[in-house]
């Protein structure tokens, strides 16, 4: 009997409170025969998030606390033939394993990410979603937080995850251009820091990052800052 094909990486640091329903919106892979193994790639978290892992069956690894960093020691020890990197507060909505299936079958060289969703009401949200789908679909730039799939040879070819603590998702999917597609699955993420510094602010000091990022700013520095 094949294998399932999937990796899933799930970067967290104190990510408990998020992870829980992160990884239930996994078990429809499970049952469809899709994932293979759950690799939670932990940072040092002080708010049981490991115990959580532990109870849940899924595989810890840990280390220094930095995204990029993190997300190459979880794709380093996966083992599938195909690598799904989701964040911790992303959660996948129902029906997700059609279109993943059909990726897998029709596109097996290239990668994909989701259609991104706030959970939260409102214009605020539907405009800053709807801003981060033109971007990606039009410049082929998604965020981390939309999910990442991709074929384990691509990823080696590419390089991988880059090890810094920002921006490792905008480096690898540059380095994917014409290699990316986009899916029509819905992916919902937390909006507690749009909610909390206010949905432009926060939109606008993104959108200043990725600037900076682009005119050779120090990723450190950037993390720092965000």
């Amino acid at each position: 009997m094949a294998r399932a094909p999937i990796s899933v990486i799930i970067p967290t640091l104190n990510a408990r409170e998020g992870l829980a329903s992160c990884l239930g919106s996994l078990g429809e892979g499970l049952s469809a025969g899709l994932i293979r193994e759950v690799i939670v790639s932990d940072g040092g978290s002080a708010d049981g998030t490991c115990d959580l892992v532990e109870e849940a069956g899924a595989r810890l690894v840990s280390g220094d606390a930095s995204r990029g960093g993190q997300l190459r020691r979880g794709c380093d020890a996966a083992q599938g033939d195909w690598l799904l990197i989701v964040h911790a507060d992303t959660i996948l909505t129902e029906g997700w394993t059609r279109q993943v299936l059909r990726h897998l079958t029709g596109a097996p060289d290239s990668a994909a990410y989701f259609k991104l969703a706030f959970r939260a009401n409102g214009f605020a949200p539907w405009l800053v979603a709807g801003w981060a789908n033109r971007r990606s679909k039009l410049l082929g730039l998604p965020y981390g937080d939309q999910g990442l799939l991709i074929p384990r040879p691509l990823y080696d070819v590419v390089g991988g995850y880059d090890d810094i603590p920002l921006m490792e998702d905008v480096a690898i999917v540059r380095r994917l251009k014409g290699r990316l597609t986009g899916l029509s699955v819905v992916v919902t993420t937390s909006a507690e820091r749009y909610e909390r510094d206010g949905w432009m602010r926060r939109s606008f000091h993104n959108f200043g990052t990725l600037m900076r990022y682009f005119a050779k700013a120090d990723p450190t520095e950037l993390a720092g800052r965000y």
